[in-house]
């Protein structure tokens, strides 16, 4: 099995990815942990340098890459399709991602992820409060 486990810093991706490392270590699965950004930055170091701490943790031997992307104006539904797109083309199993719950308006304004992955359907999805 091959676990995809987008990344973004957040309170709830971190969750996630410990989640998802746990996951592949008791299955004995590969895990591929992904940080989408529009740049690289120390804060992008920060980001995937917990998410190895995480990976680590759980004794497995993966190392959190980067993707980046232009954004356009709605960020988390073109992370959304970059995820699917992924998915796609690398075959993976699972996807396991935070989810912010954030509300209506910023859902309209700047999509989410979370919610264009869930929605595809086309693979099985763990979304981590």
């Amino acid at each position: 099995m091959d676990i995809l486990a987008p990344i973004d810093g957040s309170d709830c991706s971190d969750r996630a990815v410990t989640f998802a490392a746990e996951l592949a270590a008791r299955f004995e699965a590969e895990l591929h942990v992904v940080h989408f950004s529009d740049a690289e930055t120390d804060a992008t170091d920060i980001v995937l340098g917990r998410a190895r701490e995480a990976v680590e943790s759980a004794g497995l031997d993966s190392e959190p890459e980067l993707s980046i992307l232009e954004m356009d104006v709605t960020p988390g539904d073109q992370v959304g399709r970059e995820i699917l797109r992924l998915v796609e083309e690398r075959g993976f199993d699972h996807v396991v991602m935070g989810h912010h719950g954030s509300g209506t308006i910023e859902r309209a304004i700047l999509g989410s992820a979370a919610d264009t992955v869930v929605h595809d359907e086309s693979v099985p999805v763990t979304i981590v409060p």
